[in-house]
């Protein structure tokens, strides 16, 4: 059989050095060979659409392998309806998948079993994680502090200073965006700098 690995990391600051070891050495011991290697490296599993992910599908409707091997459902993905649909494609393009983490293999009963009950979970834990952030930033809200960077009138002399300036000019001598110099331009309203 000849697989196609998928390993993801959230931050650029992470690598998938591990996942792949792991998913490297679950191929030998099955004799599988490794027909390519798929990395998204700073990309969230929340997106549908991802780099080399989309690369794999590509790979996948083309038949160049018979099953996809992941370290864990969350590297794949933790939207429970992209899951599903991206697992049903590799079915019906007769592609089979392993999650060596849960120990899902979908070529059996069980492991399809398995890997809807894991998948419905990892989305209940996203939606409990927004549902934090959220509930943090009302708590924030209603104590009237302010959100974002905190906001810094730039004097009117300074403002003048740079009249005669290029946009792109005032905007570094003043230490502003571009965006904001425009507007101050376009209303001559005096400048928050963020």
């Amino acid at each position: 059989m000849t697989a196609a690995l998928y390993a993801r990391v959230s931050t650029a600051d992470q690598t998938c050095d591990n996942q792949l070891l792991e998913l490297r050495q679950y191929c030998a011991a099955r004799g599988w060979h490794i027909r390519r290697e798929f990395v998204d490296a700073g990309v969230s599993g929340s997106k549908d659409r991802r780099p080399a992910l989309d690369e794999l599908i590509t790979h996948a409707r083309r038949r160049r392998f018979d099953v996809v091997v992941c370290w864990r459902l969350d590297r794949l993905g933790r939207n429970l309806r992209h899951l599903v649909t991206l697992l049903d494609e590799l079915q019906s393009l007769g592609v089979s998948f392993v999650s060596l983490g849960e120990g899902i293999d979908l070529g059996t009963p069980a492991g399809r079993l398995q890997l809807h009950i894991l998948a419905a979970l990892a989305e209940f834990e996203r939606s409990r994680i927004q549902e934090r952030v959220r509930a943090g930033l009302a708590r924030v809200r209603a104590a009237g502090k302010r959100l974002g960077r905190p906001v810094e009138p730039v004097p009117v002399d300074r403002l003048q200073a740079v009249a005669g300036l290029s946009i792109r000019q005032a905007a570094k001598a003043l230490g502003i965006s571009k965006s904001t110099a425009q507007r101050w331009r376009a209303t001559g309203a005096s400048v928050q700098r963020h």
